[in-house]
């Protein structure tokens, strides 16, 4: 059975006091487990087993209660923020050792580790990152970020995101921590993947107030291959802005907007942004 964090830890950490171990800082915590050290290594750490799969019951710091849970339908926006470095070399509730140089983030209720994307909703960026520690124990925030990824996405101190779990690569991080073997699908489940998975009609209209976003990259030859992928769904466009090229449908009406994001959700496991008349808003908001 796993070790539950004591109210008592956690208190502590939320005041910033220390409980005797270097790897407590205020806002963040483990579960006081001592695990095996995982090394990081580039990409290949973001879906590397974990020295433990920790979910975690559910627990009330400063009278809020959180709800450990598996979902692999997690798709929320809210407050995001960056994870001191003083944290480097300091356990995380999944006995990893925290690294600001890799794509990791904090959540008070996902699995961990778990896989999700991270929209910074300011500008559109995107970035995957490994959730791998509790935390931040601030209501106001759902999430913060390591100084690596923050830098992916242009949050400078705190930003509204939208974080989306991809659930293939959730799955097998967590099979791969759990050493099982990878689920063989069925035929029946292959077909109704295929049915669920059909992509979207190409849209037509012109005159919308809204664009869906799917990419911001820095080489324009891959903008344009990613275009011209994504000409099942519409009409995708590149946009120069500074020195990035961006992908695009523009002139949506909402319901062709709506289309596209649960579309590409679905067939591609994407995060797209949201324009209205050129600023960002809630993808959800349609």
């Amino acid at each position: 059975m796993k070790k539950l964090v004591s109210l008592a830890v956690l208190s502590a950490l939320v005041t910033g006091c220390m409980n005797g171990s270097s790897s407590d800082y205020a806002g963040y915590g483990y579960d006081g487990m001592e695990e095996e050290q995982l090394t990081t290594n580039t990409d290949t750490y973001l879906m590397a087993a974990a020295p433990k799969y920790y979910v975690g019951n559910a627990y009330r710091i400063e009278d809020v209660q959180y709800i450990p849970v598996e979902d692999l339908t997690y798709n929320q926006t809210g407050v995001a923020g960056i994870i001191p470095t003083e944290l480097d070399g300091s356990k995380t509730s999944d006995g990893e050792v925290f690294d600001s140089n890799q794509l990791v983030a904090t959540s008070k209720t996902l699995p961990l580790p778990s896989i999700v994307r991270v929209t910074n909703l300011d500008n559109g960026n995107a970035v995957v990152v490994r959730v791998n520690n509790r935390g931040p124990f601030v209501n106001t925030r759902i999430m913060d970020l390591s100084k690596a990824a923050a830098q992916q996405i242009g949050l400078m101190n705190t930003a509204k995101v939208q974080v989306q779990v991809l659930a293939p690569e959730s799955l097998t991080v967590k099979r791969a921590t759990l050493g099982e073997p990878e689920k063989t699908v069925t035929e029946t489940e292959t077909q109704t993947a295929s049915v669920e998975n059909t992509p979207a009609q190409p849209v037509t209209s012109q005159s919308g107030e809204y664009s869906v976003q799917i990419a911001a990259v820095y080489s324009e030859d891959n903008a344009n291959a990613l275009a011209k992928e994504m000409a099942t769904y519409g009409n995708a466009v590149v946009v120069r802005e500074a020195d990035m090229y961006k992908v695009r449908f523009n002139n949506l009406d909402a319901q062709n907007a709506r289309r596209i994001i649960d579309a590409l959700r679905s067939d591609k496991g994407m995060a797209p942004g949201l324009l209205k008349n050129g600023r960002w808003v809630n993808a959800d908001s349609i």
